[in-house]
C-alpha cells in the first residue's frame, strides 16, 4: 500500500555560501576523483562546521562533561511533534508568545520565528529562546526543542541560559530548520543527526510528514 502522506523538506541546502556562524568553517565541497579517463567515479571531499544548515546540537557543545554526538539515543528525534508559530515574538521567545495549551501532552516542540528563512545572509538579530521557555517545556515533558533560527541563544550570549537550561532537563536541541511552508500543528518529525564520534553537533537532513 503506497503511503501518501505529505512530507515536508525542513532542512537547509548544504552548499558552497552557505551562511555560517561569524568565524566558523565555511562549507566547501572539492571533487578529489572525477569520472574521466581511467577513473570510474567521482569522488567528494566536503570541508564544513558540525553546526552547518539543520543540525543538532550534543550536550557536549555547552557541557564540557556532556555526551557527544555519536552516542545519543535516537529516540527524541523520530516521532510526533507540533509547529508554533511565533513570529510575533520580539528578541526571544517567551513564555507569553505562545498558548501554554499548545505544549500539552507533546514531547518535540519547533518554533517558527522566520516569515522568510534567511538562506543568503547571516542574520546576527535572530528570534533565540529564553531560558523560561525552555523550563516551561521541560515541566510539560517536552523532549526536544527546534527552531529556524541559528541557536537557542542570541549570537552575543555568552552565558547560554537556554542551552544550560535543555542541559538541566536533559532535552535535545535542532537548529537551523526551515519551516516556511509548514503551517501551525503537528507532523511526524524525522531527522536524524550524522552518528559523528566524538562531535558537539552534526548536520542531519531533516523532514515533516503529515499525519494523515
Amino acid at each position: 500500500m503506497t503511503d501518501t502522506r505529505r512530507i515536508w523538506d525542513i532542512s537547509q541546502e548544504l552548499r558552497p555560501g552557505l551562511p555560517v556562524w561569524p568565524g566558523d568553517t565555511p562549507f566547501r565541497l572539492d571533487r578529489t576523483w572525477a569520472l574521466e579517463g581511467d577513473c570510474p567515479v567521482n569522488v567528494s571531499r566536503l570541508t564544513l562546521s558540525t553546526h552547518s544548515g539543520a543540525h543538532g546540537d550534543a550536550p557536549l557543545h555547552y557541557d564540557a562533561n556532556g555526551e557527544a554526538m555519536g552516542t545519543l539515543d535516537l529516540t527524541p528525534y523520530l516521532g510526533r511533534c507540533r509547529v508554533i508559530d511565533v513570529r510575533h515574538a520580539r528578541g526571544s521567545v517567551r513564555k507569553r508568545d505562545f498558548d501554554p495549551g499548545l505544549i500539552e501532552g507533546q514531547s518535540r516542540i519547533l518554533f517558527r520565528t522566520y516569515d522568510a528563512f534567511p538562506h543568503e545572509v547571516w542574520d546576527s538579530g535572530f528570534t533565540a529562546i529564553a531560558a523560561e521557555t525552555i523550563e516551561l517545556l521541560a515541566a510539560a515533558g517536552v523532549r526536544l526543542v527546534g527552531t529556524d533560527a541559528a541557536s537557542m541563544d542570541p549570537e552575543t550570549s555568552k552565558s547560554l541560559d537556554a542551552h544550560h537550561a535543555v542541559r538541566r532537563a536533559d532535552m535535545r536541541i535542532l537548529e537551523g530548520l526551515v519551516l516556511d511552508d509548514v503551517p501551525p500543528g503537528e507532523y511526524e518529525l524525522i531527522a536524524l543527526p550524522l552518528k559523528i564520534a566524538g562531535a558537539d553537533a552534526a548536520p542531519m537532513r531533516a523532514i515533516l510528514r503529515s499525519l494523515t
